[in-house]
């Protein structure tokens, strides 16, 4: 069965900024309050763990008919048959990772820049997680997307975007008149002591932002 792909709440996982010392349980609390799409993103686990992971995440997920993406590791996505991998401008190659995935699978690509944007629709992406838009704690290395740049890649590409990158329920209401899909968050759900009731709020947040 083909699950819907729905980008309004999008949850990648780190198990580093959790406030609950189990991933899966700190997920499902997620997915309970209404998170709309899954990134298992695991840069120190093994490739061995990381898979027995992705099964048990992806059941979880398709339980509440959400679809796996996994992040940056083509062999577990394949292994795994998640639902489609993310990759970002230093990992494999847009065009490289669609011919592997096949058509069907869900290719989604970071990116920064109009140029970049356009490159990965080109090459097979189905969508942009386009950022970082505030300051994060998430990583050390991101760069800062303007609202005008958001806004040129809105208008160059006609894939869904996602925007990432200090999203909270404070700043969602900025983008109410952007062309995106949704909005892609970690410490504003996995940092929260009820993940839960942080879930529930964004989605109403953005519920109300995107309609």
């Amino acid at each position: 069965m083909k699950l819907l792909l729905d980008y309004r709440l999008y949850l990648v996982t780190d198990r580093n900024l959790m406030t609950t010392p189990i991933l899966t349980d700190a997920v499902q609390e997620a997915l309970e309050g209404g998170v709309t799409l899954l990134q298992l993103r695991e840069k120190q686990l093994a490739a061995a763990d990381f898979l027995t992971e992705a099964n048990t995440i992806k059941k979880l997920a398709h339980d509440y008919q959400v679809p796996l993406i996994i992040n940056d590791n083509l062999e577990v996505a394949q292994a795994s048959n998640a639902d489609g991998l993310h990759i970002g401008q230093n990992d494999l190659p847009v065009h490289q990772a669609r011919a592997a995935l096949g058509p069907d699978k869900i290719l989604g690509v970071s990116i920064q820049t109009v140029a970049e944007a356009q490159e990965a629709e080109k090459e097979g992406a189905t969508y942009l997680g386009v950022g970082a838009m505030f300051n994060t704690n998430t990583k050390n290395d991101t760069i800062h997307v303007s609202h005008e740049t958001l806004q040129a890649i809105c208008q160059a590409v006609q894939i869904p975007i996602v925007v990432i990158g200090g999203i909270k329920r404070e700043n969602i209401s900025q983008f109410q008149q952007d062309p995106i899909q949704g909005f892609a968050v970690v410490s504003a759900i996995l940092q929260q002591p009820d993940i839960q009731k942080a879930s529930r709020e964004l989605r109403q947040e953005i519920d109300r932002t995107l309609q």
